[in-house]
């Protein structure tokens, strides 16, 4: 049986999804991005779940977009597919009920970057070097890292980074917001798992609400919200009973 290039392991409430590709410093090709998909799609299911780590194996988080695979595409693949699946898939991640956790263990650069910056905390290990290298390639970040980054560290500093090219080291990072903590590399994974471990430990519905009220909730995540609390309300008891006995509703206001 081939190994998954995405590996999801789930023990104590807190899932851990491994990009496995590490001898290509686990650089992102479609069937990564198909797997992921399916992956953000059950844990989003999976109530069972409360905290989600996301890491990579070998020296590398995730060094980007595979740049054989995209680089053969047209610009029409490239615009309805890559692109837009990429932007859809980080979106999922971003948009999970859960916390999510990037585990920073290597090197973490353009697409690898904006992966990271989906989740909503970032853990990453001395000397990590992280960067938006596209530029040098002729191109730009193209899975949000435009969005996301300046939201995170400022305009300033964002231009800073993507104008450049240039690697940031974990401490610098750090200093600048785009990662909460620093952690030896010999007790990153550990120092990962306690927090989440912290986080479980808590109020799962509180902390998802809270999550997206931070975050912005769109449109269906405020109607769920909304709907969860008016379908425990007296009157929608009271509506309920009126259907099932076929009268005229009495509505309190309760």
């Amino acid at each position: 049986m081939p190994t998954e290039l995405v590996q999801l392991s789930i023990t104590n409430s807190v899932a851990t999804v491994t990009l496995n590709r590490p001898d290509k410093l686990n650089a992102l090709n479609g069937e990564m991005l198909d797997r992921l998909d399916a992956i953000a799609d059950e844990l989003d299911r999976n109530r069972d779940v409360r905290v989600v780590l996301l890491t990579g194996a070998g020296k590398a988080f995730c060094v980007g977009a595979d740049i054989f695979e995209w680089s053969s595409l047209s610009p029409l693949e490239m615009g309805r597919r890559w692109i837009r699946d990429g932007h859809r898939i980080f979106e999922r991640f971003a948009r999970l009920p859960q916390p999510v956790i990037a585990v920073l263990n290597g090197y973490t650069f353009g697409g690898g970057l904006e992966l990271a910056l989906a989740a909503d905390l970032r853990l990453a290990a001395v000397g990590v070097q992280l960067s938006f290298p596209e530029v040098k390639l002729g191109i730009i970040p193209g899975w949000g890292g435009t969005q996301r980054l300046p939201a995170l560290i400022g305009a300033s500093r964002a231009k800073q980074m993507i104008f450049s090219g240039a690697r940031v080291d974990a401490a610098v990072a750090e200093g600048w917001g785009l990662v909460n903590e620093v952690v030896a590399a010999e007790e990153l994974m550990a120092r990962a798992h306690q927090l989440a471990a912290e986080i479980a430990a808590n109020g799962p519905v509180a902390v998802q609400l809270t999550k997206q009220l931070i975050d912005g909730a769109e449109m269906a995540s405020l109607e769920a919200l909304a709907g969860s609390l008016a379908s425990y309300t007296e009157d929608a008891q009271e509506g309920v009973a009126a259907f099932r006995e076929r009268r005229a509703p009495q509505f309190s206001g309760r």
